[in-house]
């Protein structure tokens, strides 16, 4: 019988798999806590089976990556070319920087040795016999609780040489970042972690499984990711695709923030509960005297969604249905239907009181700050997104600046060598396609004729007609 700490226990309509041990009472991050538990017993299991089974175990189970992307985690590990005669190597993305999301970090710090068996095993799999921790400068004290719980690893003979007699040698390695955003990004966190600037790389022909670290064959995938692969091991692929639904199995952590009265994380069978059992039932509704105005479902990066909007999907025999915001079932594929996207979980909550102009303002100072500077729509962009954003909060801005603003998102789209193009673009595209009318009322016609500053004077100047 599990109990958890007064005030931390976990709802009803959870479904506690990857977080089973967070925030439980008696519980603490050292190995002899997790072989109490029964901790590296599905290592034990995954050495006695052929790798390529695990792979297949992994496949079978329809776990999609819980970074952003969704991905099929199996899958990616197959594109290892099978003629290759250079090491391969397994990174752990533990650079968590996109706001709103806050899981990873629950993880490393309450439960390492859960990431640490989930690596060592997805090692075997995919015969790495070196593996890094890719953590972002922001958490100290997880790095030291990783160093130690590795060490603790290799003390049992779980980490090292002769991993539990097999013959397999594996080793885990923490590697701190610098704390960019751009780091999340597969191949800018390879650049970081071989000591460059953290560039990221033109996908053809740097795809990490055949030319990633060290020119080497590398998979990369993100802590919860990787906690998932010890219990398909212990489940089996197919019982683990029994959990969530058709294309999104298994469980996923959703963190909640923003406007609403019970924020936090809560693990759940991916697409059983809808968005209006996660926001009202689990998170308790909005503030008193405030109404639901927006959400953001999948990160910052993700589009906007507006309370009131309908949606009109395809059913898979090619028939269509309607289906409202509070009606979304949680999982990869309903988001995407509905124009925005499951992300990496981080479910941002916007009340009425939120004003419009400051959340998008606010974002584009984010993204301008994080750009790593590689490619010039993004580079200059980004930045002139903020510009653009910090004359409307400031009511300097004309409603020119707003198709103004909407033409520059619309130009970095598509247009860069990673998805960060995106990721800053997508926000601006969607909030002046969903609350267009709002964003006008903050602006003025005679700041076009007399611009408040030498910034808005020059844009003015050249945006105007021959």
């Amino acid at each position: 019988m599990i109990t958890y700490k007064a005030g931390k226990q976990p709802d009803s309509r959870e479904y506690r798999l990857i977080f089973k041990n967070v925030d439980r009472e008696g519980w603490d991050p050292s190995i002899d806590c997790y072989l109490r538990d029964g901790g590296y017993e599905d290592l034990k299991k995954a050495i006695g089976m052929e790798p390529k089974a695990i792979t297949e175990e992994v496949k079978k189970s329809g776990l999609r990556g819980r970074g952003g992307a969704g991905f099929p985690t199996g899958l990616k590990w197959t594109f290892i070319p099978p003629n290759n005669t250079k090491p391969v190597y397994l990174i752990c993305n533990a650079d968590e920087s996109e706001p709103g999301t806050f899981k990873d970090r629950y993880i490393l710090h309450q439960d390492p040795h859960q990431l640490i068996e989930g690596m060592v095993i997805s090692c075997f799999a995919v015969n790495a016999k070196v593996a890094y921790i890719y953590i972002r400068e922001e958490f100290p004290e997880a790095a030291i609780i990783l160093e130690k719980a590795i060490q603790e690893a290799r003390d049992k003979n779980f980490v090292g040489n002769n991993v539990l007699g097999s013959g397999f040698n594996v080793d885990i390695f923490v590697h701190r970042g610098a704390a960019a955003y751009i780091c999340g990004e597969e191949t800018g966190l390879i650049e970081s972690l071989e000591g460059k600037r953290a560039y990221p790389r033109i996908k053809p022909p740097y795809f990490p499984a055949a030319l990633g670290l060290y020119m080497c064959p590398t998979i990369v995938n993100n802590v919860e990711s990787l906690c998932h692969v010890k219990h398909i091991v212990r489940m089996s692929g197919e019982e683990y695709a029994k959990l969530g639904v058709k294309n999104n199995t298994g469980t996923r952590i959703l963190c909640v923030s923003g406007d609403v009265k019970k924020p936090g994380y809560f693990e759940v069978e991916v697409g059983k509960i809808t968005m209006r059992e996660l926001l009202y039932d689990m998170c308790g509704g909005p503030k008193d005297g405030c109404e639901f105005k927006a959400v953001i479902p999948g990160g910052s990066s993700s589009k906007i969604l507006r309370c009131e909007e309908k949606f009109n999907l395809k059913n898979p025999d090619g028939s269509a249905r309607e289906l409202s915001f509070w009606d979304i079932p949680m999982d990869f594929d309903s988001l995407a239907a509905c124009g925005s996207m499951a992300g990496s979980g981080g479910v941002i909550v916007l009340d009425n009181t939120r004003k419009i102009s400051w959340v998008l303002n606010n974002i584009n100072t984010f993204y301008a700050h994080e750009s790593c500077g590689q490619c010039t729509p993004c580079r200059e962009g980004s930045m002139w997104m903020k510009k653009i954003s910090d004359r409307l909060v400031a009511g300097e801005a004309s409603p020119k600046d707003i198709d103004t603003l909407e033409s520059v998102a619309y130009q970095i789209d598509g247009r860069t060598i990673c998805a960060f193009g995106e990721a800053s673009s997508w926000p601006v595209e969607a909030i002046i396609a969903k609350f267009r009318e709002e964003l006008l009322a903050d602006t003025n016609p005679d700041n076009d004729v007399e611009p408040q500053n030498p910034e808005a004077e020059a844009q003015r100047r050249y945006l105007q007609p021959a």
